[in-house]
């Protein structure tokens, strides 16, 4: 895993709605043993999400061999959640109970956690988080072949859905 000083780094950032969750977030993650790099927001100023998902998904990939992670907060998750996605190498689930992200990362090998600062509690958070970063992923058979198979869909090549042959369009 990647480790600065014996810890390992976890990858954080939220947009200006998740700002003060991710504040109030990282001492108790540093708690757990962590280090925490803050890739933004840095006040609560209104920034886009899509950068900041952009920005820690890149770092946890760079580091992917290393078994980074990252969590990401906005107003509900799902933004964060669907923009991290996009980049290959990236299984980010948003996780409103203990529950779901113990299983993202038991039966999906997830890498990035996120949450709604406006949906979720910050007591509520720090549980996810611990059961985030405490559970392993079981690899076993069906687990492994089926994360196989996710990453494979990142490589199929999409259709062009607009226009028809002559032009025309639906």
């Amino acid at each position: 895993m990647f480790y600065e000083k014996d810890k390992q780094v976890i990858f954080i950032g939220s947009d200006h709605a998740g700002y003060e969750a991710k504040t109030g977030l990282k001492p108790f993650i540093e708690s757990l043993g962590f280090v925490v790099t803050d890739l933004g927001a840095f006040n609560e100023n209104p920034i886009d999400y899509p950068d900041v998902a952009r920005e820690v998904a890149e770092k946890v990939i760079e580091y992917a061999k290393d078994g980074a992670r990252g969590i990401l907060i906005c107003g509900s998750g799902i933004g964060m959640a669907m923009a991290a996605n996009k980049l290959k190498g990236i299984r980010a689930v948003v996780a409103a109970d203990e529950n779901s992200a113990q299983l993202s990362r038991q039966h999906n090998d997830a890498n990035v956690l996120t949450m709604g600062a406006r949906t979720t509690n910050i007591d509520l958070m720090k549980k996810i988080v611990e059961k985030f970063f405490t559970t392993s992923f079981e690899n076993v058979e069906r687990h492994v072949r089926r994360v196989e198979k996710m990453d494979k869909i990142e490589n199929v090549p999409t259709t062009d859905s607009g226009a028809g042959q002559d032009g025309a369009s639906c």
